[in-house]
């Protein structure tokens, strides 16, 4: 008979026990979405690919002070968003970039869907993802991780303190500042599509 599919109680309980196969089912169920977060904070999938093995590595040895009653998903975001965040600060340090690509790729909320869109559409849109993504290379590692967690993950506040280990009011301030980076770049876009 095949084992039932395991919470993520029942997954951790099993991972701490010393079975391989609890903390195998937790890879593999937050992986990918791990790996997003990660890759939208960083820019990079060969960061956000440490970020993520980095998370597991210290899920795994932090596994015997889980508190029961919190959530795995949230506890495990936490542990990517500071890995993330640590992958930026390293970068920062060393004079580093935020990578070309764009990690958001037509997934802002400033990409417009049309069925048909026309060549003006197109490329008003194409812009304004080049002007999100150069004031997010401009944004603190801090501005940029709390704009990511809040604007594409959709964490509230308070997730967002919790995972940067802020209080509500220093993750809110840190979010204004980026969403205002944000607004300064696109103003002259907007302008020009009204």
């Amino acid at each position: 008979m095949e084992r039932m599919e395991a919470s993520d109680a029942e997954a951790v309980a099993l991972a701490r026990s010393g079975d391989a196969e609890g903390f195998r089912v937790l890879v593999e169920r937050h992986g990918r979405s791990l790996f997003r977060l990660a890759y939208r904070m960083t820019g990079s999938e060969e960061d956000a690919e440490d970020a993520v093995q980095e998370t597991f590595l210290r899920a795994y040895r932090r596994l015997d002070g889980f508190e029961e009653r919190a959530n795995v998903g949230s506890w495990l975001y936490r542990i990517a968003a500071n890995c993330a965040y640590d992958v930026l600060r390293t970068r920062r340090r060393r004079g580093g970039e935020v990578p070309a690509d764009d990690p958001a790729s037509g997934e802002t909320a400033a990409s417009v869907p049309s069925a048909d869109p026309s060549p003006d559409r197109l490329v008003s849109s194409a812009e304004v993802r080049k002007r999100v993504h150069s004031a997010m290379s401009r944004m603190s590692t801090l501005e940029r991780s709390a704009f990511v967690l809040r604007h594409f993950e959709g964490w509230t506040i308070e997730e967002i303190g919790q995972a940067l280990d802020l209080e509500r009011s220093a993750a809110k301030h840190s979010i204004f500042r980026a969403v205002r980076k944000v607004r300064e770049v696109l103003a002259p876009v907007a302008g020009a599509l009204q």
